[in-house]
């Protein structure tokens, strides 16, 4: 293909920030893609912080296109965790702040197996409601502050709720 029809390696995680940009702009966060997080001269960033200085929130959100390495993710969004109250005290001081992560993943055949098949270790790392952190990152409502996972659809246009299964259905 001629070089200008060739999507970047990363097209389909970009799509996924995009679409989490566009719907944390839309309900007054200021969207950070990609924003360093830890001390000067760290390699980590996030690959969507979502700010809101009126009400000293900070959303990290993760972006998950495909999961090479779930144990090394899980470590890496709880180094961003930190960081990112080390962060929110930094801008906001002693004052009452909330810093929630959230994974936004894309609903492939493979994403959606990989976490059917560790359906406790999920539910462990992502105890909050799913359709709470959808309706923050869509609506603008007051995020869990615990970690969540969310489903992005194939084309990257809209989020929905990760289903638990229940016991009957395991």
């Amino acid at each position: 293909a001629p070089e200008a029809q060739r999507e970047p390696v990363d097209a389909g995680h970009l799509g996924i920030q995009e679409l989490v940009v566009g719907l944390g702009s839309s309900v007054g966060y200021v969207a950070l893609p990609e924003m360093p997080l830890g001390r000067a001269g760290s390699w980590r960033s996030t690959d969507v912080a979502l700010r809101s200085d009126a009400r000293r929130r900070l959303l990290i959100v993760e972006c998950w296109n495909t999961i090479g390495d779930v144990g090394a993710a899980y470590r890496g969004t709880s180094r961003k965790l930190a960081d990112g109250e080390e962060y929110a005290a930094g801008r906001w001081g002693e004052a009452p702040s909330v810093v929630s992560a959230c994974w936004v993943v894309r609903a492939t055949v493979r994403n959606r197996a990989l976490v059917a098949r560790y359906p406790a270790l999920f539910a462990a790392r992502f105890p909050a409601s799913s359709l709470a952190w959808v309706q923050a990152l869509t609506t603008g409502t007051e995020p869990p502050r615990e970690p969540g996972l969310v489903w992005c659809d194939l084309s990257a246009t809209r989020l929905y709720a990760w289903r638990r299964p229940t016991a009957r259905s395991r």
